[in-house]
């Protein structure tokens, strides 16, 4: 009488247990490449991309030369 039908689906426990385990080691790993908010030259993530992208937008004419300069002195 124990068991029946649903010792059939007794595999599906193991299963469950090693997928959400690599889940959550997934996320951490995620989370942790997130966090490093500097580089290790010392510069943020964005910093090394921000001034080229500023440049650009100038030379096309798409912002004025106060503008430039008002960013251009915000970065890092």
């Amino acid at each position: 009488m124990m068991g029946g039908w649903t010792m059939g689906w007794m595999w599906i426990w193991p299963v469950i247990v090693v997928v959400g385990l690599l889940t959550l080691g997934y996320v951490g790993v995620r989370l942790a490449q997130n966090s490093q908010v500097t580089s290790p030259t010392g510069s943020d993530r964005f910093g090394s991309s921000a001034r080229p992208i500023l440049d650009e937008r100038y030379a096309r004419g798409e912002i004025d030369d106060e503008e430039y300069r008002r960013r251009r002195d915000k970065l890092p």
